[in-house]
């Protein structure tokens, strides 16, 4: 049973406060109540779970310890601490970040191609795409709700597909209804073509091979994906382009998009991307992420059907790394382009 609040209302009482070091600039909610005699000795976090029930128990356990919880004017930070009757709480109702993950963020971003319908994006190394546990902000999300507020209205902001944090590259992304709904269908219909560049430990056996090995999550290392029989099916084509020191560079194309492709396939043929530790690269010539990036994009105009080809050249982290393994090393294929 919650205590009477300190007005004369039935329910806590809102309040709006300005809580030292909180980044956002809306105001806050602060609720204040009276531990009622029901309420006596017990612990702190039980009772604030009463004053602020939307919320989860951890989360508001989280605001204890964060300082956001004063008795009698007196901040405490120990979720298990007993409670007295007479004693008056409040709580500054800090929101989760998974709820304000939707927000708009000025972020820089390179934008290779934009019309009215949609737009392509060079997307950073370390810039995770959709909002998710442990990445609440910051995301390219984050960033088209800045850069084109009516995103709001479209599924996860007109983003159709995605890259892994650490891959840099090209990403196409909705700008309306129209053109995500034709996207999405183009993707599934495999109707859009996408190349990247990659660094890998060792040489391949043949200048040219494709990885036709279906894809699903690691049983024993759920943060990993694997090659099983039991997965979705998943297809990409490799092609050797250099190599030099122990390292090759390769262009691979992809005709599905499951989750770590790449990265798995090249794994499963003793080709672990450089810097790529979860599937068994380690850093080399500088690179400390994995090695991936998104070079080359074609596809169908959603709306026109105009043909659309597009490059990023590869950025600073793998350039030079690229540069020595081409220069230096043997190599058969020439760079080619999209058909």
């Amino acid at each position: 049973m919650v205590g009477q609040a300190e007005s004369d209302a039935a329910s806590p009482t809102p309040e709006v406060s300005d809580a030292a070091g909180e980044a956002d600039d809306e105001p806050l909610e602060t609720r204040r109540e009276s531990v009622d005699e029901a309420q006596h000795g017990e612990r702190l976090d039980k009772v604030v779970v009463a004053i602020a029930p939307e919320f989860s128990r951890s989360h508001l356990q989280g605001l204890i310890r964060g300082g956001q919880v004063s008795i009698d004017g007196v901040v405490v930070t120990g979720p298990a601490q007993r409670v007295r009757a007479g004693q008056r709480l409040a709580v500054t109702l800090v929101p989760t970040e998974e709820s304000r993950a939707y927000r708009a963020e000025a972020l820089p971003l390179i934008v290779v191609h934009e019309d009215d319908d949609l737009l392509v994006v060079d997307k950073a190394a370390g810039m995770v795409v959709h909002p998710a546990a442990g990445n609440w902000s910051g995301t390219l999300l984050n960033a088209l709700l800045a850069r084109h507020p009516a995103s709001a209205a479209l599924p996860r902001a007109g983003i159709v597909h995605r890259l892994d944090k650490d891959t840099s590259g090209l990403m196409v992304v909705g700008k309306t209804l129209p053109a995500v709904t034709a996207l999405v269908r183009a993707i599934a219909a495999r109707e859009v073509h996408r190349r990247y560049l990659a660094i890998v430990h060792g040489r391949p056996a043949a200048n040219a091979f494709t990885v036709d090995a279906a894809i699903g999550r690691d049983p024993l290392t759920r943060t990993r994906m694997a090659a099983l029989a039991s997965g979705k099916p998943a297809r990409t084509d490799v092609e050797w382009l250099a190599s030099a020191g122990g390292l090759s560079a390769l262009r691979c194309t992809l005709h599905t998009g499951r989750t770590h492709q790449i990265r798995v396939h090249l794994a499963s043929r003793g080709l672990p991307l450089v810097g790529d530790r979860l599937y068994g690269g380690r850093p080399a010539l500088g690179i400390e992420r994995q090695a991936l990036h998104a070079a080359e994009l074609a596809f169908a105009h959603p709306i026109s059907g105009r043909a659309l080809a597009l490059r990023a050249a590869l950025p600073a982290d793998l350039a030079d790394a690229w540069q020595r393994i081409v220069q230096d090393g043997a190599k058969v294929i020439p760079r080619g382009s999209l058909q």
